[in-house]
């Protein structure tokens, strides 16, 4: 079930049900889509979108897959939606969230099995839907169509993709950070190994970047 609780208080605001009890591992994508505020979840053997404010569901689609563990993303250019996944199938989503009902047979836009992850979330800068498998190979995507700009191998990931003024990170789990300008040809701007093992994520605060590795916490910048 979804549960949402006041924050002050702890009390029990509502409570929704979910329709197939399965485990799901993703954080909810809350954001102002087709006006009017949808959370949005993917796993429990579908991808659907809640009124946070009150747990009543707007719209649905029917899996494509049972479990996720890469949460979705939104492009405020294109408007949409991005959902990879998962166990046991691997599918790649763009859906339009203006939707009501199930939506499965009207609302995705485009659609792929090149490139999914199913632990490392994706990510949108400008133009670009980026994505890395868990055995390393990233793909980059124009949003809008689906048409693929390039591939390239960047070794096994964990990590989720982040991005800072315009670049991506690639945090593989050798500990390298492969640093890339989204566009249509693949471009490496920098290259750097950090010395040990790196499974989570890279945070990034005031112009440095934070890296958990198997022995160190490290931070990067001046």
């Amino acid at each position: 079930y979804l549960l949402a609780l006041d924050r002050a208080t702890g009390q029990t605001l509502w409570k929704t049900p979910r329709d197939n009890h399965t485990r799901s591992y993703c954080a909810p994508l809350i954001r102002e889509l087709a006006g009017r505020t949808q959370m949005i979840l993917s796993g429990d053997k579908s991808v659907a979108s809640y009124d946070p404010n009150t747990g009543a569901r707007h719209w649905l689609i029917d899996g494509p897959t049972e479990q996720f563990v890469a949460s979705p993303v939104h492009s405020a250019k294109t408007g949409l939606v991005y959902v990879t996944g998962g166990f046991p199938d691997h599918h790649l989503l763009a859906i339009h969230p203006d939707g009501t009902g199930n939506v499965t047979q009207t609302h995705i836009v485009w659609r792929t099995n090149k490139g999914v992850a199913y632990v490392p979330s994706p990510i949108i800068e400008g133009d670009c839907f980026l994505i890395v498998s868990d055995s390393g190979v990233a793909h980059c995507f124009d949003a809008a169509s689906g048409k693929l700009f390039w591939q390239e191998r960047l070794g096994e990931h964990h990590a989720s993709l982040v991005s800072a003024n315009g670049l991506v990170y690639f945090l593989n789990d050798d500990g390298v950070m492969n640093v890339v300008k989204p566009g249509p040809e693949f471009a490496r701007v920098a290259q750097n190994p950090i010395g040990e093992k790196c499974f989570a994520s890279p945070a990034i605060s005031e112009g440095q970047i934070f890296i958990r590795g198997e022995r160190h916490l490290v931070c990067i910048g001046k």
